[in-house]
């Protein structure tokens, strides 16, 4: 009989926890035959789950039933090797095994002291990680749960970093004296840049968006003319945000020549590679971190790209220190002998709770290894090479950017329609192809003009899931009539 005042039994967790594994392993087993969206209306879920929490513990039976009778109708399966919307994302098998064992650990790995593993086992995959990127020994690393809370440290950094105007120990309202500050991103910069602005007190006018070229690139020449402009109307320039893989086109902004402009006009210089700095792994795919060795942060995801399950966000700075100043604060109750020996990671972030993240990327790294993980990186960024092909060749289609990475952006565009027609039948056939839940495409717009985006980054995802996709693409346009 199960007591009320202690935890599940060994023996009862070794039957459930047996259990469970075996429904993992079942569920990837057949994840083909499972359509990747869910067929249920707002608040279908929630209608089928009691109001109020059980008074009494229920068996274990009854809630893992529920998994199939309630959670999987309402399930989006970001695992499936169809989902190409947004950024393809994997939990590897070895990086879920990583999680459990994370989770059973349970430890705070705020300070060395409260878990030596956690905080070492941290500095050893991140220093594994830059080696893969290329990325020098003067980078150091910590792990963040988002590029969103990334970002976000890395401006907080270069506001530190004026240190003439004390930030930390004043704060940026009610003070005269206080220049309005100015930070800089293109015109394809993910939302995660602005949110940090709002966050840090800097505000939404206090980012300058610069234009992006006909492949969605910052323009470095209209940073240098803005950054003058500014200068000469009385703002404080201070950071400028550089992107290697943009969310809608995963373009490459040109890091070399911002940097030099970053360089000579003194800002802290982040590059935002959450997507795309995963494919410098790949030898031959280094290049898309050219002159990110001058940046002073840089944020890699690897859990969108390296088979690590969310979250896990690698961030890298060449100015621990700086990052340090903005952040530590230490309390007598968080005191130990060894502070003036070792890195305590709460110094470094707004958080004091750490999870055991490296633990499942550690998994993942030893599992697959570099090769086994470039490899399959690789295999990606063919088929959507091959995708983007069969895009280019086909009358009624155009492809609406460049594909550096594994990411596809195209349209519908029949002979004879007229632009302003375009945007209702591509909106119309994304609902089309998703309406039936095989696959799961995305969207964005560009210039105006609606796109549709084929993000391929699962690891299960093979040539023949591409055919299959590019079938329904093409069956779907051909049923709206035209």
């Amino acid at each position: 009989m199960k007591s009320e005042l202690q935890d599940m039994s060994p023996e009862e967790f070794r039957q459930y926890g047996h259990q469970l594994i075996d429904w993992v392993a079942e569920f990837f087993s057949h994840i083909d035959d499972i359509p990747v969206l869910p067929e249920v209306a707002p608040g279908g879920i929630r209608r089928q789950l009691p109001e109020a929490p059980p008074g009494r513990g229920e068996p274990m039976d009854a809630i893992l039933r529920d998994i199939d009778r309630v959670l999987m109708p309402g399930m989006t399966h970001w695992n499936h090797p169809k989902f190409y919307a947004y950024f393809s994302i994997t939990g590897s098998l070895p990086g879920i095994l990583g999680e459990l064992l994370a989770a059973a650990f349970n430890v705070n790995g705020m300070l060395w002291k409260t878990c030596p593993s956690a905080t070492e086992l941290e500095q050893v995959v991140l220093d594994w990680l830059r080696q893969m990127l290329g990325l020098p020994e003067t980078f150091w690393g910590i792990v963040y749960d988002t590029a969103s809370v990334s970002s976000m440290h890395a401006i907080a950094a270069a506001r530190e970093q004026l240190r003439d105007l004390q930030f930390r120990e004043k704060g940026m309202a009610g003070r005269g004296e206080v220049p309005r500050l100015r930070m800089y991103a293109s015109d394809q910069a993910h939302s995660s840049i602005d949110k940090a602005a709002i966050a840090l007190g800097i505000g939404i006018e206090g980012i300058r968006k610069i234009p992006s070229d006909d492949q969605f690139r910052m323009i470095p020449d209209a940073l240098a003319e803005a950054i003058a402009e500014d200068r000469a109307a009385d703002w404080l320039p201070f950071c400028v945000v550089a992107t290697v893989g943009t969310t809608s086109t995963t373009s490459i902004d040109p890091v070399p020549a911002i940097a030099d402009i970053c360089e000579r006009e003194k800002l802290w210089l982040h590059v935002d590679a959450a997507y795309g700095g995963s494919a410098a792994v790949v030898p031959e795919m280094r290049h898309v971190l050219d002159g990110c060795d001058r940046a002073d942060s840089i944020v890699v995801n690897p859990h969108k790209w390296l088979f690590v399950p969310i979250d896990f966000s690698a961030f890298y700075t060449r100015k621990p220190d700086v990052l340090r100043q903005a952040f530590s604060l230490v309390p007598e109750y968080l005191r130990t002998s060894e502070d003036s020996e070792v890195e305590n990671f709460m110094d470094y972030g707004i958080q004091l709770g750490r999870r055991f993240r490296a633990l499942k990327m550690w998994f993942v790294l030893r599992y697959f290894g570099q090769e086994g993980i470039a490899a399959r990186i690789r295999k990606h960024i063919q088929l959507a090479q091959a995708l983007a092909r069969r895009i280019d060749e086909h009358p009624d289609f155009e492809r609406m950017a460049p594909v550096p990475f594994s990411t596809v952006c195209f349209r519908a565009h029949p002979s004879g329609m007229k632009d302003d027609e375009l945007n209702a039948l591509n909106e119309r056939l994304l609902e089309a192809i998703n309406a039936d839940r095989e696959i799961f495409l995305s969207h964005t717009k560009l210039r105006d003009r609606f796109v549709l985006r084929f993000a391929i980054g699962n690891i299960r995802t093979e040539a023949y899931h591409i055919d299959r996709a590019w079938g329904i693409i093409q069956k779907k346009l051909k049923e709206s009539g035209l």
